[in-house]
């Protein structure tokens, strides 16, 4: 076995006896490290306005930068976690990085101006990023293939739960305190997650698999992923189609509490049904990726995504704006995201197992600043109505179609065993 072609841990065995720690408690870490992210986003959708009218903000779509922001440097710092983790290992720059995570959610907390908030916010974001870039690249050091595809969805049918709960629980802290407080409840819980990490999770990074840390071959290394026209091509793909999230992200408090007329406590509850259809998703493709493969699962989801939000686009357009009907379509086209976001990142990182942490940093960082981008422009098209976020997302979904086209040379629905270079 030589340096560039390593054999995943539980590969070898072929059950999870040689895992590092317990299935269960390896999976609840993960969904703890991945959930930094998720609360750090969810959590601030009830207090959008709150914030808003604190710091001064005059433009109502300018409150959505409060999300745009933590995004971006969510996707912009993941091209730095990828070559640090394949150098020093995924468990020392886990740690420094929810350090970081932990100060520059001090100064949010504190922040006397909208355009500090945004900026520690950008911060916040970037700290954040080496979660989603560590645990792909630790669950590639441990497993491959549909397993690692098994695994990852596992991780996401937990992961779920936390945007079914976060915005309820920054609306239940927003009941006893301000908007501040959210932050604190977020440093605690960095603080716990600092602790788990330190005390049970060893490092997956095999000596002999590091990277050195120099700029010529930190280049020749993405250069090498993005050659990869498997990686290339469903890291555009998912660009496009977590644009189309994103734009969910950005413009859901306005389009439930403004346009449909939810209350502040009604929003939680249809924003938690949305999550619940992604968890339930998320289950099912656990259950059947072994048997059918990522590809047939993840093309049939981006396929009924796009077909839904194209129903759902022709629906406003003909004037049916009932509540009920826009977060049925709603929930069904974004329960697609259970079955494409683990399928696809799993699709792209096959061919990357002996540079798995920068793989991974491509992958996260090109869909994420694409789809940060592309989700801050639909959702500053808001004008009240639900149309420019569900032709966006139809839009952003034919995109993503077309992609993996070309990814597969014109072939959908594949078993997920080849490897496309």
């Amino acid at each position: 076995m030589t340096p560039s072609s390593p054999t995943p841990i539980a590969t070898r065995s072929g059950d999870n006896s040689d895992l590092p720690l317990p299935l269960w408690e390896l999976v609840a870490l993960m969904v703890a490290i991945t959930g930094l992210v998720a609360l750090s986003i969810d959590m601030m959708l009830p207090a959008l306005d709150d914030i808003a009218a604190d710091l001064d903000v005059a433009r109502a779509n300018s409150q959505q930068n409060v999300i745009s922001a933590y995004l971006l440097g969510f996707a912009v710092a993941q091209i730095i976690y990828g070559p640090l983790s394949d150098r020093f290992g995924r468990k020392p720059v886990m740690m420094g990085a929810i350090g970081v995570y932990l100060i520059v959610t001090l100064i949010c907390a504190m922040t006397p101006s909208f355009t500090l908030l945004l900026t520690a916010r950008f911060a916040q974001g970037a700290a954040a990023a080496a979660s989603r870039v560590i645990t792909v690249a630790i669950a590639r050091d441990l497993t491959s293939g549909r397993r690692m595809a098994e695994i990852m969805s596992l991780v996401m049918t937990a992961f779920m739960a936390v945007p079914v709960l976060a915005p309820a629980m920054g609306q239940l802290i927003m009941v006893v305190a301000d908007w501040r407080w959210i932050f604190g409840a977020l440093f605690l819980f960095g603080i716990a997650l600092l602790a788990w990490i330190h005390i049970r999770l060893p490092e997956t990074l095999h000596p002999e698999y590091r990277v050195p840390l120099k700029v010529s071959t930190t280049v020749a290394t993405f250069a090498e992923a993005l050659r990869n026209r498997q990686l290339l091509g469903y890291t555009l793909a998912a660009m496009a189609f977590f644009g189309g999230l994103y734009a969910f992200l950005n413009s859901s408090q306005q389009v439930f509490i403004s346009t449909y007329g939810l209350g502040d406590n009604q929003f939680p509850l249809a924003f938690a049904i949305i999550a619940t259809g992604m968890g339930a998703m998320s289950f099912i493709n656990s259950r059947l990726v072994q048997r059918l493969g990522q590809r047939r699962l993840a093309h049939t989801a981006l396929i009924v995504f796009t077909a839904v939000s194209l129903v759902h686009t022709a629906s406003l357009l003909a004037g049916v704006h009932s509540a009920a009907a826009f977060l049925g379509l709603l929930a069904i086209a974004l329960a697609a995201l259970g079955l494409i976001a683990a399928n696809f990142s799993s699709i792209a990182m096959e061919p990357m197992g002996h540079i798995a942490g920068t793989a991974s940093a491509a992958y996260g960082m090109i869909s994420g600043v694409g789809g940060t981008f592309v989700g801050w422009a639909i959702g500053q098209l808001y004008d009240g109505t639900a149309i420019p976020l569900i032709a966006g997302q139809a839009l952003m979904g034919a995109a993503a179609i077309a992609i993996v086209l070309v990814t597969e040379r014109g072939r959908l629905f594949g078993t997920g065993d080849e490897t496309h270079h």
